[in-house]
């Protein structure tokens, strides 16, 4: 539906799973970076987490999904 504005995101981050097939999406994730060099790959890690950050279009649900992210290493 382009041209819509999309609905508002909540302002808490979501951590359980939306996924109907988790395994499956870590397969996209995993074949997007297959043939790839270090450099390529963390250059795609880098716009994707630039294109979602944008879909999420919530500074503090980013800020929360960061410090989960860096929290679990």
């Amino acid at each position: 539906m382009t041209g819509q504005t999309p609905a508002p995101m909540p302002e808490q981050l979501g951590t359980d799973s939306r996924l109907s097939d988790p395994d499956a999406a870590f397969r996209l994730l995993a074949q997007a970076h297959r043939d790839l060099d270090e450099a390529a790959s963390a250059a795609l890690n880098a716009r994707l987490v630039l294109i979602l950050a944008n879909h999420i279009g919530s500074e503090s649900v980013l800020r929360e999904a960061l410090a989960l992210a860096r929290e679990t290493r």
